[in-house]
């Protein structure tokens, strides 16, 4: 399993179209296969700033995931310029101890 956080921060007067985005992608992404949860927030304290929690089988499934055309025309072609800061982290599995 695979773990990818994301965070966003878009200028101030684009949030809104952002916000709109990042809802249709999630929604899309989450019926990808390999693909078990794709979160979007937007911060409460800071409109202008999201934080993107996703879920995926394998590397490999995040990988399609990027290169998927809905990837391609909601992040890539609509978000990137609206977009003062794009980070994303791969994480492994959460960890935990055994009871």
């Amino acid at each position: 399993m695979l773990t990818v956080i994301a965070t966003y921060r878009a200028t101030p007067e684009s949030a809104q179209t952002v916000a709109d985005v990042l809802a249709r992608h999630a929604a899309i992404s989450e019926q990808e296969p390999g693909c078990r949860q794709f979160l979007a927030h937007q911060a409460v304290d800071d409109p202008a700033r999201f934080f993107l929690y996703e879920t995926y089988d394998s590397v490999e499934a995040f990988e399609a995931h990027r290169a998927s055309r809905h990837f391609k025309e909601n992040i890539e072609a609509k978000l990137a310029s609206l977009l003062i800061e794009r980070e994303w982290h791969m994480c492994s599995a959460p960890l935990r101890t055994e009871p």
